[in-house]
């Protein structure tokens, strides 16, 4: 049987790397696969992570529809024994269903790759989608660490280093901060609630109470 899996964490924890390993693995096994992504930080129709890889892939826009490619490649003599579906979070609701749908009408294994908040600390409508509809959800066990050397369990976004809570839901970023651009940092919740970023944390405390040595 097939199953619709969602893998999550918070960034920087090495969900893109598992989505391309995932797809090396199975093609290793002679399986046909397609690749789909939304919004990636490399730019549009590629998968990559921060360690470098990058793969192409099918960028998903709000029309896309998961059914549909799939049907009219089934149709045209192709062949999809799965789906790989990084970032997933910025799916719409509609499109998740839509992959539930080949799983359960089609038997074609989907595995989702996402967060599931955002730097409110609030679920993206995709993540909540598949929250309700997964098979399994697995929280990759690669923990990412916030500055304090705490378990980073939020999404923080970043202007200037200083920690903002207001503005759109989606706008692409990475983790270096760079003067006024837009950033994103993961935080133990403890800092999340109080704002305070590496940057803050630089500028405000003493390297005595820094972790690591004072190296942030």
């Amino acid at each position: 049987m097939a199953d619709l899996l969602y893998f999550t964490g918070t960034m920087d924890c090495g969900k893109s790397t598992l989505a391309l390993q995932m797809d090396h693995n199975h093609k290793a096994r002679g399986r046909i696969g397609r690749i789909f992504t939304s919004n990636d930080r490399a730019g549009e129709s590629t998968l990559s992570s921060r360690l470098g890889l990058e793969a192409e892939a099918i960028e998903v826009r709000p029309d896309f529809d998961f059914w549909q490619y799939v049907v009219d490649e089934l149709t045209q003599g192709g062949r999809i024994d799965y789906v790989v579906c990084d970032e997933a979070q910025f799916y719409q609701a509609e499109q998740v269903e839509q992959l539930a749908r080949l799983v359960d009408e089609l038997q074609i294994d989907v595995f989702c790759f996402g967060i599931l908040t955002d730097f409110r600390a609030r679920m993206f409508p995709g993540s909540a989608r598949l929250v309700e509809l997964a098979d399994r959800m697995e929280l990759l066990q690669v923990e990412a660490l916030c500055w304090c050397g705490e378990r980073a369990t939020h999404n923080a976004r970043t202007v200037g280093g200083e920690m903002v809570t207001e503005g759109e839901q989606l706008v692409v970023g990475d983790m270096v901060t760079n003067a006024a651009d837009v950033a994103y940092e993961v935080l133990c919740r403890r800092h999340h609630r109080r704002r305070l970023t590496a940057a803050r944390a630089r500028a405000t405390l003493s390297p005595e109470v820094l972790p690591f040595g004072g190296a942030l």
